[in-house]
């Protein structure tokens, strides 16, 4: 199997760093967070929590590609600490690259800074490729982490790179809704979406989710539902919780009435509700979060944050990434984050 080599990933990206600015005339558009560029076609799209994820698979060659573009965060203040952290947060758990990344050189355009570094992995017992490029400018870092297993997926992958343009958030950060900013108020519906990047699922395209919904009411009360979703169970579990919450300054405390977890069967195979199979009441869990509902200025979007000592059932696993210690990220009904579709 033909691998990317180092010296290619270098070539590829010295042109990258000189145009990854400037847009290409007359391609369709698309923006996440800070980030406008040209999405690769005919790539799976997954919208999670932190990133914006394109994979791609071959069965010809056994060949996989994936793409995340991750949210920005806070910026440490200059590019060789920001390429740092995230290589140590994005890369090193979950690839395990072979040794320290080789870096080129820094770049610069329009108040960015841009640093790219590579290194190969192991998957399935065969060389792969992780390349990260970091962007820091007005006091945000963004970065976006490609790995593959073949050189074939090089064009779409500086394609996509050379496409990319970024936003000044200072201009942004003039729109934030300052009726918002300090304000305590959760009521409404929040929506949280995550799923296993393991390196089977993005070898083989058989990507699962699960969905988190809370819906908030003004006079103290709440509904949680959670739904999954996995190509390979024949299932789909849809959990069901409702009961009380208190809010007290920064913190609040959710208190379970009931919960339960129900088992449905595949309408036709597929993601739809069939028939339900099982029902089986779920421990209470009465859990106190520290909350704050933060603005990601680059989507224009109020998240709501909350952090806890330990992860929780009904959470699932921290998915604040590098911008929230022990922490889960919910985010308002949108389009990139619809209400769960219940049965009936």
């Amino acid at each position: 199997m033909l691998i990317i080599q180092l010296n290619s990933m270098k070539k590829i990206f010295l042109l990258f760093v000189f145009i990854v600015l400037v847009a290409i005339a007359f391609a369709q558009k698309e923006t996440y967070d800070l980030v406008t560029y040209t999405a690769p076609k005919g790539w799976k799209n997954e919208v999670l929590a932190n990133s914006n994820n394109y994979i791609t698979t071959s069965k010809a060659n056994n060949s996989w590609c994936q793409i995340r573009i991750i949210k920005s965060t806070v910026s440490k203040g200059d590019i060789d600490r920001d390429f740092q952290s995230e290589w140590q947060e994005l890369v090193v758990p979950n690839y395990k690259p072979t040794g320290a990344p080789q870096v080129i050189k820094t770049e610069q355009s329009d108040g960015w800074k841009i640093k790219t570094g590579g290194g190969k992995f192991i998957f399935n017992n065969s060389n792969a490729m992780v390349t990260l490029t970091t962007m820091c400018g007005y006091n945000r870092c963004v970065s976006i982490v490609t790995t593959t297993n073949s050189q074939d997926y090089v064009k779409d992958i500086d394609a996509l790179l050379a496409s990319v343009n970024l936003k000044n958030p200072g201009s942004l950060n003039q729109q934030t809704p300052a009726a918002n900013e300090n304000s305590n108020s959760i009521t409404g519906i929040w929506l949280a979406t995550a799923s296993d990047q393991s390196g089977f699922r993005v070898k083989n395209g058989v990507m699962n989710y699960i969905s988190r919904q809370y819906t908030f009411n003004a006079n103290g009360t709440y509904i949680f539902v959670s739904k999954a979703f996995d190509p390979l169970m024949d299932k789909i579990l849809l959990g069901k919780e409702n009961g009380t919450y208190e809010v007290s300054g920064t913190t609040i405390t959710i208190a379970p009435q009931k919960s339960v977890l129900e088992a449905w069967s595949k309408k036709n195979g597929i993601d739809d509700w069939g028939r339900l199979l099982t029902t089986q009441n779920r421990p209470l869990e009465k859990q106190a979060y520290r909350f704050v509902k933060h603005y990601f200025s680059g989507i224009k979007e109020w998240d709501l944050v909350f952090q806890a000592d330990k992860q929780t059932q009904r959470d699932g696993p921290f998915s604040g990434g590098t911008a929230f210690n022990n922490a889960w990220i919910y985010s308002p009904i949108s389009n990139y984050h619809p209400l769960i579709k219940l049965p009936n």
